[in-house]
C-alpha cells in the first residue's frame, strides 16, 4: 500500500473547483477502487457513477488525466507513483454534480433513430439469416454504451450548437448495423444518416475508435461505409442526370402522380395518416431554375401513447422452430412451466 496524489473535480451545475486528495492504494486496483475508498475514508458526498465494476455496463465512464475512460477498468499501475491522476467528468455533457453528468442527449438521439423493421412478409419466428450476415453486424452489438466515442468527437465537443443536427458515433453503428441488416425493411438508412444524424459533419479523425473500450472499428467499419453509400447515392451519373434535366416542379408532379397510383394515403410515423414531407437536394443554377434529386424523407419510428417503442416481439403465440433438444419441446414455452411468473402477472 502507498500513498498516491489525485486531483478530482467537485462541483455542481454552478461551478466547481479541482480537488487535491491524498489516498492509499494497494497493489492491482483500478480507479474505480480508489474513489469508493475516497468516498469510505474521506469524502462522502463525492458523486460518482458506477455499476457492474467489470467494463460492461460502461456507467463509470470519467476522463482521466484528461483521456475520456472507464473508471473500472483504468489501471492504477499504468500510471507512474510521482504522478497525479486527474479525474473529471465527460466534458462533452452537461454536469450534475461531481462526477456525474447528464447523458440524456444520448438517448435522445437513439429514440430519433428507425427501429429494425422487420419485412412484412415474415411472421416473428420465420427470421432467417445466414451467419456470415450475423458476424458482419455483431461487431457492432458490443457497443456498452458508456458514451466515450460520443463525448470525445469534437463535433459536439466543442461546439455545443452541433448538438441538434449531430447523432454521434454510437448512434452511427446503430444506423451502420441496421443498414447491414439483411431483413430490415427500411431502404431510406443512408438519406437518414445523412439529413438527420449528420454523418456528414464527421471528417474521419478516428478519435471514437480510439477510447472505445470494446475495440469496435466504429470509423472504418460503421461511418465510412455509411459515408460511401450517402456519397454514391447523391453523385450518381444517372441521379445527377436527372436532377440536370428535370426541373423541381416535375419532381413534385412525378411523386404526386406516384403516390397517387399506389394508393399512399399517408407515410408511417406521421399521426392521423397526414403525407410526410419530402426532402429535396436542389442545386441552383445560374438561370434561376432549381434542379433537385427526390429523396425520400426518413420517417420516425411509430410511439405508443407514453412515447416507447411497442414491444410486439416479446410475446406471440405462434410457436417456434422444432428445438434442437427434441421434438416435444415448443416455443414460447407454457407460462405454467415457468419459475418465472411475468406474464401470468402481466396477464
Amino acid at each position: 500500500m502507498s500513498k498516491r496524489e489525485f486531483r478530482i473535480w467537485r462541483g455542481d451545475t454552478e461551478g466547481g473547483e479541482l480537488t487535491d486528495y491524498q489516498v492509499e492504494v494497494n497493489e492491482g486496483e483500478v480507479v474505480l477502487d480508489v474513489i469508493h475508498r475516497l468516498q469510505a475514508t474521506q469524502t462522502p458526498d463525492l458523486a460518482c457513477r458506477w455499476n457492474c465494476k467489470a467494463g460492461k455496463c460502461g456507467s463509470c465512464s470519467v476522463e482521466i488525466n484528461g483521456k475520456p475512460r472507464l473508471a473500472c477498468m483504468t489501471r492504477m499501475s499504468t500510471f507512474e507513483e510521482e504522478e497525479t491522476v486527474t479525474v473529471t467528468p465527460l466534458r462533452t455533457f452537461p454536469i450534475i454534480r461531481d462526477l456525474v453528468t447528464n447523458v440524456s442527449y444520448n438517448y435522445t438521439k437513439a429514440r430519433e433513430t428507425p427501429a429494425f423493421a422487420p419485412p412484412p412478409e415474415l411472421a416473428p419466428g420465420e427470421y432467417r439469416m445466414q451467419q456470415v450476415d450475423v458476424e458482419r453486424s455483431q461487431e457492432f452489438r458490443k457497443c456498452i454504451e458508456c458514451f466515450l466515442c460520443q463525448t470525445v468527437c469534437h463535433v459536439i465537443r466543442d461546439h455545443e450548437e452541433n448538438k441538434e443536427a449531430f447523432s454521434g458515433p454510437r448512434m452511427f453503428i446503430r444506423a451502420a448495423e441496421l443498414d447491414m441488416h439483411p431483413l430490415d425493411d427500411r431502404t431510406d438508412r443512408a438519406e437518414q444518416a445523412s439529413h438527420q444524424q449528420g454523418i456528414g459533419y464527421c471528417n474521419i479523425t478516428k478519435c471514437c475508435t480510439e477510447v472505445c473500450p470494446e475495440h469496435i472499428k466504429i470509423t472504418d467499419n460503421a461511418i465510412i461505409p455509411m459515408k460511401e453509400r450517402v456519397v454514391d447515392r447523391r453523385y450518381d451519373p444517372l441521379v445527377w442526370l436527372g436532377r440536370k434535366i428535370l426541373r423541381r416542379d416535375q419532381v413534385e408532379q412525378q411523386a404526386t402522380a406516384g403516390s397517387a397510383a399506389a394508393g399512399v394515403s399517408g407515410s408511417p410515423g406521421t399521426p392521423g395518416g397526414e403525407a410526410g414531407p419530402v426532402h429535396y437536394a436542389a442545386e441552383p443554377t445560374p438561370g434561376g431554375l432549381s434542379f433537385a434529386q427526390e429523396i425520400p424523407a426518413p420517417q420516425p419510428p411509430v410511439l405508443d401513447a407514453d412515447g416507447k417503442l411497442p414491444m410486439t416481439e416479446t410475446r406471440f403465440d405462434k410457436p417456434g422452430p422444432a428445438s434442437p433438444f427434441g421434438e416435444d419441446v415448443t416455443f414460447p414455452v407454457d407460462p405454467q412451466q415457468l419459475n418465472y411468473r411475468y406474464w401470468q402477472a402481466q396477464a
